[in-house]
């Protein structure tokens, strides 16, 4: 029997707010934005994934900080 594993990183807004997660699974990095009940969409590499995330936050928005749970 084979169980899929995950890892997660929380993405951190300059004021320490947690802004979205990216989690990888056997199918690539998925990314959501903190609070979505969707994600918006699952990529091939965490650098593809964590860009991505930042570009859903708002316009103007720094760059999240990363921190694998």
């Amino acid at each position: 029997m084979s169980t899929a594993s995950s890892t997660l990183w929380v993405a951190y807004g300059a004021e320490g707010n947690v802004v979205g997660t990216v989690r990888k699974t056997d199918e690539g990095y998925t990314s959501t934005i903190a609070g979505a009940s969707e994600s918006i969409g699952t990529y091939p590499t965490m650098d593809i994934a964590k860009n991505a995330l930042h570009g859903h936050l708002p316009p103007g928005s720094d760059w999240p900080q990363f921190r694998e749970h």
